[in-house]
């Protein structure tokens, strides 16, 4: 008999709730075939069976809130399958697995003299600083390079945290539970403030229906009252968007050929992508307690979906390594399934920067909020046709308004006005240069 329970699902998440049951008891699935569908905190995903076999039992409804490692569906497995069920494992098996597997159990069990070791090894596990100098201080704390990467992530001191592993090792779920505690001392101190008052009997006055806040919408609500206790400043330009505009005509065929559509986000992700090599700092992330600056070498642009659930920013990766046509091509293709609930955990992690387009619907500038931990994020509002003074007299230009909203703990209204002029000089003088290498 299989036990299957709720699996690992990314990042952090430590629960979901469930969308729809697709099976029942005496049902026959095969390996790999979808059972549930859950949604977390992140995306909604598909649960697929673990072997060939019959349903016996479903221990879940929709609607049910189920934690990781939770039994969802038993399962009486064929003898014949390639997986005996008695080698099925659950989540929980899964993870001590992995802490066997990892650097830290591989390591020699003497404490006391790996960290030394680490530190002479030619790629030190700390990342150097952003100005060059090298860290100081050896560390002195017994913990895998991959924890060590993990707390400098996090803005974690590893010295602070307590180990629970083999001779007080650090392990990840420490560094993890510790990032967590700093978030709750916070979020207490904001709790000291003085409380959301109540809201009034609506219903003296009429009708009322009152309905909880879906996954989506909570994570939603959550984010941006984290991000609003940042100090945002918002930054307005336009981008004279002619010759720009004709170019995507003239390509939209072209990249449209490759399975992509050449929309003003695309371009603009490619665009930004040398906007954050030019400055660094708007591709960073800051940590007030250690008071720690983290300048990221990748550069991974999320681009907010406006879906049914609510809005989901799925994550383009190494788009300074991606040409406008295949960041078409993976825009078009993320931006379908995120509307389609066919998004993964792990496609809506590791941004750094933010672009948020409402263009299709209308305006001129808004002021978009950060999405934490990043520093800043692109609105984009619809283009029109304006008159310009050009060479003596007016002539209708196309004009593409933007919108730059930033943390000012960090970027100074100076850098941001350079930033986005910046931006708007590429776009209007070198255009071509952003189809440079399009198939």
């Amino acid at each position: 008999m299989i036990e299957f329970r709720l699996p690992e699902l990314g990042e952090g998440i430590e629960s979901g709730q469930v969308i729809e049951v697709l099976v029942s008891p005496g049902d026959r699935v095969t390996l790999e075939q979808p059972l549930l569908e859950v949604e977390t905190d992140k995306a909604a995903v598909e649960i697929p069976s673990p072997a060939d076999g019959t349903v016996v039992d479903v221990l879940v409804s929709a609607g049910d809130t189920v934690a990781i490692n939770e039994v969802l569906v038993r399962i009486n497995g064929d003898s014949e399958g390639k997986e005996p069920a008695s080698k099925e494992p659950d989540a929980s098996a899964t993870v001590k697995e992995a802490e066997e597997k990892s650097p830290a159990a591989a390591e020699e069990p003497a404490p006391e003299t790996k960290p030394a070791k680490e530190e002479k090894k030619p790629s030190p596990p700390r990342a150097p600083r952003a100005d060059g100098a090298a860290p100081s201080g050896p560390l002195k704390v017994a913990a895998a390079p991959s924890v060590r990467r993990l707390a400098r992530e996090l803005g974690v001191e590893l010295g602070s945290v307590s180990g629970s592993g083999p001779r007080g090792r650090i392990l990840e779920k420490d560094v993890k539970a510790h990032a967590k505690a700093i978030i709750r001392s916070a979020s207490s101190a904001q709790a000291a403030a003085p409380a959301e008052p109540e809201l009034p009997d609506f219903s003296r006055w009429g009708k009322t229906v009152t309905e909880s806040f879906s996954t989506v919408r909570k994570l939603t609500a959550e984010r941006l009252t984290q991000a609003w206790t940042a100090p945002h400043v918002t930054q307005f330009d336009k981008a004279d968007a002619t010759r720009l505009e004709e170019l995507r005509k003239l390509n939209k065929e072209r990249v449209a050929e490759a399975g992509g559509n050449l929309t003003v986000t695309a371009i603009l992700v490619k665009a930004l992508s040398r906007a954050l090599s030019e400055f660094p700092k708007f591709n960073s992330s800051i940590h007030m307690g250690s008071r720690t600056i983290v300048y990221k070498k990748y550069v991974n642009i999320g681009v907010a979906v406006d879906t049914e659930r609510g809005l989901l920013v799925p994550v383009i990766r190494d788009v300074d390594k991606k040409d406008v046509t295949q960041i078409s091509v993976e825009l078009t293709d993320i931006s379908s399934r995120a509307r389609e609930k066919r998004l993964s955990a792990d496609r809506l992690q590791g941004g750094s920067f933010t672009i948020t387009n409402l263009g299709g619907i209308g305006g001129t500038f808004f002021t978009p909020i950060l999405n934490p931990p990043e520093v800043a994020i692109l609105g984009v509002s619809r283009s029109s046709f304006e008159p310009a003074y050009v060479d003596g007299e007016f002539v209708p230009r196309f004009m593409l308004p933007l919108s730059l909203s930033y943390d000012h703990r960090i970027i100074d209204g100076a850098e941001a006005a350079r930033f986005l002029r910046w931006l708007c000089e590429m776009l209007e003088s070198s255009p071509e240069s952003i189809f440079e290498g399009a198939v």
